[in-house]
């Protein structure tokens, strides 16, 4: 019989977590094998009766619940690390009360999460998806279903480390925008898994002197729709149109929509915050911490661009560490500020006070008031 042994990956183990990334999003669990054994992992986000009642039965009383210190926090546990909730019974709304609900409190022993724990929660993050998973150890010799995707759990801890060295340019063209016609989109492929990012060359930039940067994280409901909720729209666009009149510049346009957390769990967040929630607390109730996003991957975009000097336009502190961290030489950084509205007032006050962000939302609002 003649064996097939072309390979289509020269990073076996990337390409394990990337088709794991796409099992957990279509609800199907994924096998992964670590150090301790191996374990069956499934997304309580997609969790319905019939899974539940599948997974109680071929768990035999042995699966457990994984939250991350975030949720875990909200349940009245002060914690900085995720931990593990048995589930003798796979019900589901007992573990729809202690992963989503606003009321949910803790009703049995936490544990502390084990290395296959933490590789579910990371896969889930990766997915996009609620960080909450239901793990079920499998016996040693036990036979595993062929069709289950099996992935090491040393690949997916390594995969966004990985990723942010892996990006290369796939695509580049002028596309004129309002206000700047002189404009490049450069599109990456890398970073962030199965994602592209962007890279938008405004005017000519010397590269030889530094440039002025912006790294803008994807927003669809304030860029594209011009949402009132936050600032996202207003930044973007005077971004360009400050570039355009200033000797051009770099804007990354980054896909890490609800700072780093998916569409779907920044609608869930803004459903929170309609119920009085500010942007952070929403978030740890779903199970995150203030910030997911990563702008290492953003400094290797701007390296292959030939960018080494920055003046960074931006009001959050962690992206001018982060440049800085990762070798580029950060000039000056400046502020770069949309409007107030009745709508974001409170979002700005909550970035500026709890994230230390670098706004003067007294003075916005005066010079709003004068408007």
């Amino acid at each position: 019989m003649m064996r097939l042994t072309l390979s289509l990956s020269d990073n076996p183990a990337a390409t394990a977590v990337e088709r794991a990334i796409m099992e957990f999003r279509s609800a199907r669990p994924v096998v992964i094998d670590g150090a301790q054994g191996s374990a069956l992992a499934v997304g309580v986000e997609n969790l319905d009766e019939a899974m539940s009642v599948e997974i109680g039965a071929m768990a035999g009383g042995h699966a457990h619940l994984v939250l991350p210190a975030a949720r875990l926090r909200r349940l009245g546990l002060e914690r900085d690390t995720p931990g593990r909730v048995a589930l003798p019974v796979v019900d589901r709304s007992r573990v729809e009360l202690l992963a989503l609900r606003t009321d949910g409190r803790i009703d049995a022993p936490v544990r502390p999460a084990d290395p296959r724990d933490e590789e579910a929660l990371e896969l889930a993050r990766l997915s996009l998806m609620l960080p909450a998973v239901i793990v079920v150890p499998l016996a040693p010799g036990v036979e595993i279903d062929p069709s289950l995707l099996r992935v090491s759990g040393e690949a997916v801890r390594g995969y966004r480390r990985a990723n942010a060295l892996d990006l290369k340019i796939v695509s580049r063209a002028p596309v004129p925008l309002e206000g700047a016609p002189t404009s490049e989109f450069v599109v990456f492929r890398g970073g962030e898994g199965l994602r592209d990012q962007v890279a938008i060359i405004v005017g000519k930039p010397d590269l030889s002197k530094p440039v002025t940067v912006r790294l803008h994280s994807a927003c669809l409901t304030g860029d594209l729709f011009g949402s009132l909720k936050c600032d996202c729209g207003d930044q973007l666009r005077e971004t360009v149109r400050f570039m355009a009149h200033n000797e051009g510049g770099v804007l990354l346009y980054l896909d890490q929509e609800g700072r780093g957390n998916g569409i779907a769990n920044k609608i869930r967040a803004y459903k929170l915050q309609s119920q009085g929630y500010d942007t952070y607390d929403a978030d740890e109730v779903l199970g995150f911490e203030a910030d997911q996003r990563r702008f290492d991957f953003a400094a290797v975009m701007l390296k292959e661009l030939g960018v080494g000097k920055v003046r960074l336009m931006t009001n959050n502190p962690e992206k001018i560490a982060a440049l800085s961290q990762a070798g580029l030489d950060v000039i000056s950084d400046h502020r770069v500020l949309g409007r107030p509205t009745a709508e974001n007032v409170s979002y700005l006050a909550a970035k500026r006070d709890r994230a230390g962000h670098y706004i003067d939302l007294e003075g916005m609002l005066a010079c709003s008031n004068k408007d």
